[in-house]
């Protein structure tokens, strides 16, 4: 049992530093030897536990992906399912923003990775199209193109806002060095998208 638990602290370890890094240097840009000099392991425990650079990747969505791309909503109530839906992402992109940071890199670059990752969000996104749609047959949400809107949907909720780039701007409007709080995050990222929506029930 103990050795049991030393392997899953090892394999913690290298998910966390690969994590890092490939959010920080992308997946081409990282090699093994930095995963485990960041890690604190010994090189060879990359292959042994994961079997190369390629499987630790992956590991990284089935170990850290959350419960809730499982979820399935009833649709009585679309208003409410996509604020769940929204709250449940918005919570899991402020507590792993570099793993949509890596998401984000993976997708546009279309790398060869791509496909089996989409495998564990897409159920994510079928509820979303099934949400909006059904809210669209009630009379809840108003859009014209479901494409059009399931990128809109999708790009807010993918769009972490850790990246400086956008501060000099902000800079003049806001302090950024004020950390703004979750629940705050959640109520905004819910409005904008619900007017999008032109739900008038917010």
């Amino acid at each position: 049992m103990k050795h049991d638990a030393q392997g899953k602290d090892v394999k913690l370890k290298i998910l966390n530093a690969a994590k890092k890094l490939f959010a920080k240097k992308g997946f081409e840009g990282t090699t093994v030897r930095q995963i485990c000099d960041e890690a604190g392991v010994a090189l060879a425990l990359v292959s042994y536990h994961f079997g190369g650079k390629e499987n630790v990747f992956y590991a990284l969505f089935e170990t850290f992906a959350p419960s809730f791309l499982q979820k399935e909503y009833d649709l009585a109530d679309p208003i409410d399912d996509l604020k769940s839906l929204i709250r449940e992402f918005a919570l899991f992109r402020l507590a792993e923003p570099e793993l949509i940071n890596l998401l984000q890199q993976e997708v546009m670059m279309q790398s060869p990775r791509l496909e089996k990752v989409q495998n564990i969000v897409y159920a994510l996104w079928l509820q979303l199209r099934a949400i909006l749609e059904a809210g669209k047959r009630q009379g809840q949400f108003d859009y014209e193109s479901l494409r059009h809107t399931v990128h809109f949907v999708v790009g807010t909720l993918i769009f972490t806002r850790n990246s400086p780039f956008l501060d000099p701007v902000l800079q003049l409007k806001e302090d950024l060095s004020v950390k703004e709080d979750q629940e705050d995050v959640i109520r905004y990222t819910i409005s904008y998208i619900l007017s999008g929506l032109k739900c008038s029930a917010q």
